[in-house]
């Protein structure tokens, strides 16, 4: 692949693949060479918007383009495991939008199948590739506020969600926790693993899915984590992390921060603030050249978003969701 660009195909038509299909214009080697939707008009209208040669109207025609090298999913959750599976049975690398998938036992599948194919695979969880994550996460490694004792993180909307909306559907993988809780979790789960143990309680509507959602997460060492998310509230989405030796706080969009504050004892706050060359702090080109680069370095995983991770935290949404009474179709938790 060295020498030329990475042929995208994306697969679903909705407002997440236009963005990404926008922002993969920043990227000069990368290149969308196909579109695939259940509707071959709504293929063809993706297509002409973005100057894109192939619109199928079935996802298997892009799943077999060879001439396509990876495909990103950006169909509901809900349909992620179908639809990435599909994939990678007939071939493609696949970069598949979060929540990776409805539970872990899917997420097992999807992973099981690539690593049987020898494909690659990441979940598209672009706040662990966004640069000044990865900045905050050296520091923290680094010891810059000593052992992780203490992590808080939340993100809520405001809004009037009908019934008939798919956050209110089961089938749908509908609720509070999969659309915007994957973000808190997965930001607790960066900097300390795997909790051990899971306390959760939740407001539910009448489908039976989470309105709003509040986690207490708990590790072996001592430490922990508490998440919220709600469809019902608007809330900080923020997040801080405290350790033993002082705290980063990170204001709004903590999952696309463009700045975060340190705070250690006996030393004035030090102010981190973004490298205006990273570009927009909510472009989804930053997860998109991670997967080029992996790419052309012949890796089948990131390891910035590792497959193992990404199945820790589906199992730490499964236990969640055990706690709070909200199942799906096909659950087997």
């Amino acid at each position: 692949m060295t020498g030329r660009n990475v042929r995208w195909g994306i697969l679903a038509t909705g407002g997440i693949a236009a963005r990404f299909a926008a922002d993969l214009a920043d990227l000069p080697d990368a290149e969308i060479v196909a579109v695939a939707s259940r509707s071959a008009e709504s293929a063809r209208a993706f297509a002409d918007r973005f100057g894109i040669g192939r619109a199928y109207g079935d996802w298997e025609s892009l799943a077999r383009d060879e001439e396509v090298d990876v495909v990103y999913v950006a169909t509901p959750h809900s349909a992620h495991r179908a639809a990435a599976g599909l994939c990678l049975e007939a071939g493609r690398n696949v970069l598949c939008e979060k929540p990776f998938t409805l539970n872990a036992r899917e997420a097992g599948e999807l992973v099981a199948l690539a690593r049987d194919r020898g494909r690659f695979l990441m979940e598209a969880m672009w706040m662990y590739c966004h640069p000044m994550v990865r900045r905050l996460k050296a520091l923290v490694d680094d010891g810059a506020i000593g052992e992780v004792r203490t992590v808080r993180a939340d993100f809520g909307l405001a809004g009037n969600v009908p019934a008939t909306h798919r956050l209110r559907d089961p089938a749908l993988g509908g609720g509070a926790l999969l659309d915007l809780g994957v973000y808190p979790v997965s930001f607790a789960q960066l900097l300390l693993g795997e909790p051990s143990d899971v306390v959760a309680r939740a407001t539910l509507s009448e489908e039976k899915v989470d309105l709003q959602t509040g986690a207490l997460l708990s590790w072996d060492d001592g430490a922990l984590a508490s998440v919220h998310c709600s469809i019902v509230g608007g809330t900080e989405t923020s997040a801080s992390i405290t350790g033993s030796e002082g705290r980063i706080d990170i204001p709004y969009g903590f999952f696309f921060p463009d700045g975060f504050v340190l705070h250690r004892e006996g030393r004035e706050a030090e102010k981190f603030t973004a490298d205006p060359a990273d570009g927009r702090r909510d472009t989804l080109a930053h997860e998109a050249a991670e997967v080029m680069r992996a790419l052309r370095a012949g890796e089948t995983q990131s390891p910035l978003v590792p497959l193992d991770g990404t199945l820790a935290v589906m199992r730490t949404l499964d236990a969640i969701r055990d706690r709070i009474g909200v199942r799906y179709p096909g659950d087997t938790v």
